[in-house]
């Protein structure tokens, strides 16, 4: 049956645009027979610092060399994280936009699961490459400015550039970005861009009912 990693990014909650713009996507999907969403608060999860332990496996790994018992119990930590995600066939990240780039929390975990042999792999000879088998990805993108067609008011979009190459190292490529923007401004504005985005969104559902039949 077809899971659903929703990565929840947002703290506002209930008065998150992308929060709200996600809710309309999971509400579609929910319709098809059999769907089931995992979802990942990041303000409410308990996810371990990348530090001690963490960064001493994963050079470890690098190097080819034997975890020892300290690094192997932090490994199985980090493994738990990514398998979650691998156990996914659809991601889903609603996210804002701060300070022209991504919140630290989901920088955060895009840490955590970006990890050799788990996600993506490193030759001397041949350098890096993607480990994780393609899915869906969509990210609803929420940003005071408008970043549809070029920079807002000369303030550059960082968010969407670093996501798809991130995504993209790990192998995750068919990412569709969704924006709702601007999220400040007069409300007609506002409500505005949450219904582009929720219209959308809705004609991605559309194709997750025929990728899921």
């Amino acid at each position: 049956m077809p899971r659903v990693l929703y990565i929840e990014v947002s703290p506002r909650k209930a008065v998150s645009a992308s929060s709200a713009a996600a809710k309309s996507f999971l509400d579609g999907i929910s319709e098809v027979s059999g769907v089931t969403v995992d979802t990942l608060d990041l303000w409410g999860a308990n996810l371990p610092e990348f530090d001690g332990a963490m960064i001493d496996a994963k050079y470890a790994r690098l190097a080819g060399r034997t975890l020892d018992e300290r690094e192997a119990k932090a490994w199985q930590r980090i493994t738990m994280i990514v398998d979650r995600l691998k156990a996914a066939d659809v991601l889903v990240i609603a996210t804002p936009m701060w300070n022209f780039g991504i919140p630290y929390k989901l920088k955060h975990w895009i840490d955590l699961i970006t990890q050799p042999g788990l996600t993506f792999s490193f030759n001397p000879a041949s350098g890096y490459a993607p480990l994780l088998d393609p899915k869906p990805v969509v990210v609803i993108l929420a940003s005071a400015g408008d970043y549809r067609r070029e920079r807002s008011r000369g303030r550059p979009d960082l968010a969407s550039p670093y996501l798809l190459e991130a995504l993209k190292f790990i192998g995750l490529t068919e990412v569709t970005i969704v924006p709702v923007a601007p999220t400040v401004g007069s409300q007609l504005e506002t409500a505005a861009a949450l219904d582009n985005a929720k219209s959308a969104l809705a004609s991605l559902v559309a194709n997750f009912k025929r990728y899921a039949a």
